[in-house]
């Protein structure tokens, strides 16, 4: 029982050290890049492979990213907040209005 407990807490002190690995680089390869973006390395190699996401080949075989475009990739298409739309539409409502 207590090996078990030791055995998790020393799993979870290599995810964080791995973690924090990963967030010190500025290339990341594609195992990383899909640990970094929480997606599986199939669906990353399809993301790239339909050019839906920045990637490099240098060689031809093996995929690197840069986190910083990454960071990009996963911040398009914000959506606004319901108090976000709303301002917008008082503000459209003000700015326009009919005289």
């Amino acid at each position: 029982m207590q090996d078990n407990l030791i055995l998790d807490k020393l799993t979870e002190i290599a995810n964080k050290l791995s973690e924090q690995n990963i967030l010190q680089k500025t290339v990341l390869n594609l195992s990383e890049a899909a640990n970094y973006l929480d997606i599986s390395e199939s669906h990353l190699y399809k993301l790239t492979s339909s050019r839906q996401i920045p990637h490099f080949c240098p060689q031809g075989k093996k995929l690197y990213f840069r986190r910083d475009e990454l960071d990009t990739w996963l911040q398009r298409n914000r959506q606004d907040s319901s108090e976000e739309i709303e301002k917008q539409a008082v503000n459209y409502l003000i700015k326009n209005k009919r005289r």
